[in-house]
């Protein structure tokens, strides 16, 4: 278990700057997940901690050793990749075993460390099973065995869940959070799955253009997020545009065309001050029917919805734009037939963020 810390790492291929000055460290022992859309260079980043790729500036730290220009052999990590890279013509146990002969560990140990990885990853027995035996799911627990059999500090993973459905998605997020906590490993995650990254991270980056935009525990990204584009990429919000009335402590009164909404300021850099633009993030289900003294409160007709059993979707038509909200285990159902109705949230529940 140790930290991994990358200093104002920049890496370009040719034109196009993927990484841009990007620095962070990683705690030992911490699931740390770098998520954004395609192209932002979370993959990049990755590649560049794991050795596959060398930074043009910067450098890349494991511990007290700087790793920037070892081979990925000589770092202790190991990396689990979105393809599972499994051999077709190897048994399971001998695709877990090829990284131990390539060092030339002994055969009776190797044998050893090949049963305690299928323990590790729930597949007891299966070392003699040819791969196309396996699912999906069983394949990607293959993959992760083979990269836990060489004992990595670090454990790499690039979008591994990808290739699984739904089902196998949410038990394989248990198993490789299980894995990395009860291994003592510091693992780095990438993935474009929000759901995914707040279900299992203990920690999250937010890449944007090759810069971070925002790093913190899932709640804090969430619940705090510091600009409109992390606001829009993790989870839904409902952005509304207005003009800060006056402004008090960490809040503000922000003038939008549905009326005056009142919300917090997250960013602990920015002080907005009246007169400017800003945005209003309101998360589907901070939005409510129903309200207390005090709260935010706009107006609006019902346009669409959605049952969900567990839940209904309302899409509903402001002054300020079309407001989506979420209500959880619906009693009182309405019509989307143009039905007025109120909508209220509370001021805590209101991001406001610069335009």
């Amino acid at each position: 278990m140790e930290s991994i810390r990358a200093e104002s790492v920049v890496k370009s291929f040719g034109a196009v700057r993927a990484l841009d000055g990007i620095s962070l460290t990683i705690e030992p022992g911490e699931l740390f997940f770098l998520l954004g859309a395609s192209g932002c260079g979370k993959t990049t980043l990755l590649r560049c901690i794991a050795g596959l790729e060398t930074p043009d500036r910067g450098s890349i730290h494991f511990g007290s050793r700087d790793v920037t220009l070892l081979p990925p052999h000589r770092r202790e990590a190991a990396m689990v990749f979105q393809s599972y890279a499994l051999w077709p013509h190897l048994t399971v146990g001998q695709n877990i075993a090829f990284g131990l002969e390539e060092r030339r560990v002994p055969k009776l140990e190797i044998k050893r460390r090949v049963e305690e990885a299928l323990e590790m990853v729930r597949l007891p027995g299966f070392g003699s099973r040819s791969i196309d035996q396996m699912s999906g799911g069983q394949q990607q627990r293959v993959s992760l065995a083979r990269a836990l059999v060489v004992k990595p500090k670090c454990l790499l993973l690039d979008e591994p869940l990808s290739n699984l459905d739904a089902q196998l998605r949410v038990e394989m997020r248990r198993e490789i959070r299980r894995i990395v906590k009860e291994n003592g490993l510091t693992g780095i995650y990438v993935t474009h799955d929000q759901e995914e990254a707040l279900a299992m991270a203990d920690r999250i980056a937010v890449l944007a253009s090759g810069n971070i935009a925002q790093t913190g525990t899932p709640e804090e990204i969430y619940r705090e997020p510091r600009s409109a584009h992390v606001a829009g990429f993790i989870g839904e919000t409902n952005i509304l545009a207005g003009e800060v009335i006056k402004t008090e402590a960490r809040f503000a009164l922000v003038r939008t065309k549905a009326g005056p909404v009142a919300g917090r300021v997250t960013d602990p850099s920015w002080t907005p001050a009246p007169g400017d633009s800003v945005v209003l993030s309101i998360r589907p289900e901070a939005w409510r029917l129903d309200g207390a003294p005090g709260d935010n409160e706009i107006l609006g007709n019902i346009m669409e919805r959605a049952y969900l059993g567990q839940r209904i979707q309302y899409w509903i038509e402001t002054a300020a734009g079309r407001q989506q909200i979420v209500e959880m285990n619906p009693h009182l159902i309405h019509k989307a037939d143009g039905e007025p109705v109120k909508l209220h949230a509370s001021h805590a529940d209101v991001v406001v963020l610069k335009s």
